[in-house]
């Protein structure tokens, strides 16, 4: 019997889990990885290491992914559909399985138009929804696209995200409800700000009984500063950032609103951990990992639990 994921063995055991995202870095030094990952490992469940976010090229999240595994860690690994076609995505759910990695979290991925790279090609060969049903078929069924039959399927935790905050806002728990369907096992939403409305959203996709089905994390980002939570909310598409918390990072001096910016994110982690239906947190402290540890222990989430 395959040994399942810590992340899995949490969310079942009836834990509140943590993870948190992890940027590989923009060159081939195995340390810059491993170092996020020795900084993170007491703290969270799980690291997700994110695909060559906003189209930048970055160190590959399968080989981030397996150094973190070396190291004790238990590794999310993100695959986007935007740079491989079905061929190269069965490939690497394989490949991942066969190395020991035991999550995935299945995205369509930023643009390429947004990184450095804006010349390169999308492929988009199958969208997100399509990746989640086929690594779910090759677990399952242990076929690939078409039917041909593995000899060995892979054994992966199936992830993917969704966005409460996108508009329509009438179309988020349908979408999110479809994502289940396919076969989606856990969510990691887009980061909360907005209290109010993530909650109104979660209400709607408890009457669906959508919480019963799949395991939600809520997204956490710590802000940095006035300016951060400025371009969030009028630069990010989809990002909800309420004027009454841009209000409070400008009420602290420059050099205090780290620190406002992590209360921010402890409330929150908080608000999410009482709330109904929610089983866990993701934390995306952009470059800065070094947060995490801070966040998780004001939150009263460490230490993690023995699984």
């Amino acid at each position: 019997m395959k040994e399942e994921s810590r992340l899995k063995n949490v969310l079942q055991g009836g834990h509140f889990a943590v993870t948190a995202e992890c940027g590989p870095p923009k060159g081939a030094d195995p340390k810059a990885i491993q170092k996020k990952g020795k900084m993170l490992k007491a703290f969270v469940d799980s690291v997700n290491v994110t695909d060559n976010q906003t189209g930048v090229v970055r160190l590959s999240s399968l080989a981030a992914c397996a150094l973190l595994l070396k190291d004790g860690l238990d590794p999310v690994l993100q695959m986007v559909t935007r740079d491989r076609n079905r061929i190269a995505l069965q490939s690497d759910i394989l490949g991942a399985s066969a190395l020991g990695i035991r999550n995935i979290l299945c995205l369509s991925g930023d643009h390429q138009s947004f990184g450095n790279q804006p010349q390169a090609k999308g492929v988009f060969d199958i969208d997100s929804m399509q990746l989640i049903q086929l690594v779910r078929q090759m677990r399952d069924k242990g076929v690939i696209l078409g039917g041909e039959r593995l000899t060995e399927p892979p054994h992966l935790f199936v992830g993917a995200v969704e966005n409460p905050f996108a508009d329509p806002f009438s179309y988020r728990v349908l979408r999110l409800e479809k994502k289940v369907a396919a076969g989606a096992e856990f969510i990691q939403t887009q980061c909360v700000y907005n209290i109010v409305r993530f909650k109104e959203w979660m209400e709607q996709a408890g009457d669906c009984g959508i919480p019963e089905k799949v395991y939600i994390l809520g997204g956490v980002t710590p802000l940095k500063s006035t300016r951060m939570a400025e371009y969030m909310s009028k630069q990010v598409a989809g990002m909800d950032v309420p004027d009454e918390i841009i209000k409070r990072m400008k009420s602290v001096p420059a050099d205090k609103q780290r620190e406002e910016g992590i209360r921010i994110a402890v409330e929150t982690i908080q608000a999410l951990k009482g709330m109904k239906g929610i089983h866990g947190v993701h934390i995306m402290a952009i470059e800065w990992e070094d947060v995490v540890p801070q966040l998780v222990e004001e939150a009263g989430l460490a230490p993690r639990p023995t699984v």
